[in-house]
């Protein structure tokens, strides 16, 4: 319990550390700029001034909760922009919290794991397909996309990482592609439409499998498409046991324990038929060790994990998989949050508020608010690593 009062604390340490912009609080009709640099202040009203000692006490987790209870607002939507100067003043690591805090950080991690790997999948895949329809593209591709330019829409951002993706994996008609932790269908649909594959792909989520088979029938593709309710252990089952010619898996094993790696890429090399190609498209950490963050382990993504590079090689290399491409795409990531952002901004209003009242939305502001902030300023990285089971495999000169 603070004996003090929180906010001179809170002030100057942003007065001592924000040397990249400035941030003016306003609170019971005074204000406050702390901070240098920037051209522009950034506007904070804090509305309840328990906010001061839920940031200093409990770091990004208490600052989500704070913004989710609606402790304080960011003026002309800046919330990014507040996340992401805080995160270059590496105030995360100042704000070490207290015992409490620590306890229930590992509370949360312990909940998580007794819940396990399938249940916390669905808690954030099954929420429901209306919300991610309110803010991801037509293709439905909940990933980061690829920016050919800095004004790319979002559509345009999937299509081309789509595309980028099936270039990569040198995709030819007829081949059999099978996609570990499909979605809703969007890569397999283009492949299946521009590259002539047949095309098979494994989910647990429920949620996206059905909606996976309707939009792979609407695309009139069910013949050559299908989808099952699995995980990456069931490429080892007989229904799985055939050949694929090239595997890919996108934004799937950042939500598998550290213990599971090994069946991961073991069920991959299974599967490969000799010659092929596989891509996975993964949220890394590039530095030595992975930092789980609070707020997106309790609220976000439970028992999720950044693998680092150095991670995935060792297990490519255990599984006699050649490396043949690696490529860090983190920026990428921001324009696509960015965009996701806006898109659920302006159709919140259309959610149903029983289902995701105003304090979900406010979380899922800050989830995508700190997705932009860590693209930009933390040591993560989008890493597309592409590998064969052929040591003689032929490699192009140019990436595509």
């Amino acid at each position: 319990m603070f004996l003090f009062d929180p906010k001179p604390t809170f002030m100057q340490l942003l007065d001592s550390h924000l040397d990249a912009g400035r941030v003016a609080f306003a609170a019971s009709g005074e204000r406050r700029i702390v901070g240098r640099g920037g051209e522009a202040e950034i506007g904070v009203q804090v509305h309840d001034p328990r906010f001061y000692r839920r940031v200093l006490a409990g770091g990004n987790l208490g600052m989500g909760e704070a913004y989710m209870d609606g402790d304080f607002t960011v003026d002309d939507e800046r919330l990014p922009d507040l996340m992401t100067l805080l995160l270059r003043a590496r105030l995360d690591q100042r704000l070490r919290g207290d015992p409490r805090t620590l306890a229930r950080i590992a509370a949360i991690q312990l909940e998580n794991r007794l819940r396990g790997d399938h249940h916390n999948v669905r808690a954030h895949y099954d929420i429901g397909n209306d919300l991610y329809e309110a803010f991801l593209d037509p293709t439905l591709t909940y990933s980061c996309g690829y920016a050919r330019s800095e004004t790319a829409d979002l559509a345009t951002l999937q299509t081309d990482k789509l595309a980028r993706i099936c270039a990569k994996l040198r995709l030819q008609p007829g081949e059999r592609l099978l996609d570990i932790g499909c979605g809703y269908g969007g890569l397999l649909i283009h492949a299946a439409r521009e590259h002539g594959v047949v095309g098979q792909g494994i989910s647990v989520s429920l949620e996206h499998a059905k909606l996976a088979r309707a939009r792979i029938a609407e695309a009139g593709l069910a013949k050559r498409i299908t989808i099952e309710v699995a995980d990456h252990r069931s490429l080892r089952r007989t229904s799985l046991r055939r050949r694929f010619d090239k595997v890919v898996s996108v934004g799937m094993m950042e939500h598998l324990p550290r213990r599971e790696y090994g069946p991961y890429f073991d069920g991959i090399a299974h599967v490969l038929a000799p010659g092929g190609l596989g891509l996975v498209h993964v949220i890394g950490c590039n530095g030595p060790r992975n930092q789980h963050d609070p707020f997106i382990q309790r609220y976000i993504f439970p028992g999720s994990g950044q693998p680092r590079l150095s991670e995935i090689s060792a297990q490519l290399e255990a599984h006699a998989l050649p490396i043949l491409d690696v490529e860090n795409m983190i920026r990428h990531y921001a324009l696509t949050l960015r965009g996701w952002r806006e898109r659920f901004l302006a159709n919140r209003d259309r959610l149903d508020p029983h289902r995701y009242d105003l304090r979900f939305q406010r979380m899922w502001d800050y989830y995508l608010s700190c997705g932009i902030a860590a693209a930009l300023a933390s040591d993560g990285a989008l890493y597309q690593v592409l590998f064969t089971n052929d040591c003689a495999a032929p490699i192009p000169l140019a990436r595509v």
